[in-house]
């Protein structure tokens, strides 16, 4: 059985992860931790390539709240 998430679920659970990850990296950068830009962008690749990673195995199904409309599938 493969799990997959309904488009409604998805896109809200990758705006979630989304803000929690861009809320994380600004934190490393500007809090005690002191990384650079640098490495905030390979974490933000990271965090990208996975949420892809997601997508491309129908695991997570978006629909980008209906902003763009399907293409019609020709038969």
């Amino acid at each position: 059985m493969k799990l997959s998430l309904s488009p409604l679920l998805s896109d809200i659970l990758i705006s979630i992860y989304v803000v929690v990850t861009l809320f994380l990296r600004i934190q490393f950068e500007y809090n005690n931790y002191a990384i650079s830009a640098g490495y905030s962008l390979v974490i933000g690749l990271c965090c990208v390539a996975f949420l892809w990673s997601l997508i491309k195995l129908k695991v997570l199904n978006p629909n980008w709240f209906g902003l763009f409309n399907p293409k019609p599938k020709k038969s």
